[in-house]
């Protein structure tokens, strides 16, 4: 996947102080945090506990990322290293032993955290892409992915925009939200990845 740019400009904005980046950082990639504490079983607590941990260790190490986009790495490594000490400081050595062995993990289990911070990463560039939007774009794609969408006759009254020009109206949008710096870099990034797949094959 390619580098998402926002991703280094928070880190950026953190490093110097900022609060408001910070707190995108943290809302960004909690989900992810979540994610590696459950494949580690862990529970509710457990994976608070491990949160804790991740983001006071971030903040004693951000200066030290050299990389910017390297972030969501480092999270995800960190997170797992925290899950480690949970299991073996709750369990006996013997069970944390084998929850960390790396032929157990490998079976599936890097994968489904590439899996996850690829989506995390999807969705942050995506809620990027979407704040660059005019308003009335927002405003008619906010209606129309709705998880219970309204008919077009509604969006028509919600919005004041005549029911035959809502489709055209639709693509013009998402071809403006296909063209954002945040998601045109992520697009361009996966169809940059297709052909290797398609050789390995």
């Amino acid at each position: 996947m390619a580098d998402d740019p926002s991703v280094v400009a928070l880190v950026i904005e953190a490093r110097d102080g900022s609060q408001l980046a910070w707190n995108a950082i943290v809302d960004r990639y909690a989900p992810l945090v979540w994610a590696i504490g459950r494949r580690h079983d862990l529970g509710r607590p457990d994976i608070d506990d491990v949160g804790q941990s991740v983001w006071l260790k971030l903040v004693e190490h951000l200066a030290d990322i050299r990389d910017p986009a390297a972030l969501p790495g480092w999270i995800a490594t960190t997170t797992r290293n925290e899950c480690l000490r949970v299991l073996r400081t709750s369990r006996s050595r013997e069970q944390a032993e084998h929850k960390a062995e790396p032929e157990t993990y490998a079976e599936g289990g890097y994968a489904e955290i590439e899996q996850e911070l690829e989506r995390v990463q999807r969705q942050a560039a995506l809620r990027s892409a979407f704040r660059e939007l005019r308003p009335r774009c927002q405003e008619l794609l906010s209606q129309l992915f709705k998880e219970q969408r309204p008919a077009y006759r509604e969006i028509s009254a919600t919005l004041g925009m005549k029911i035959g020009s809502i489709g055209p109206s639709r693509e013009r949008c998402l071809s403006e939200l296909r063209r954002c710096p945040a998601l045109a870099t992520l697009i361009e990034g996966e169809g940059a990845g297709a052909p290797r797949e398609a050789r390995r094959r």
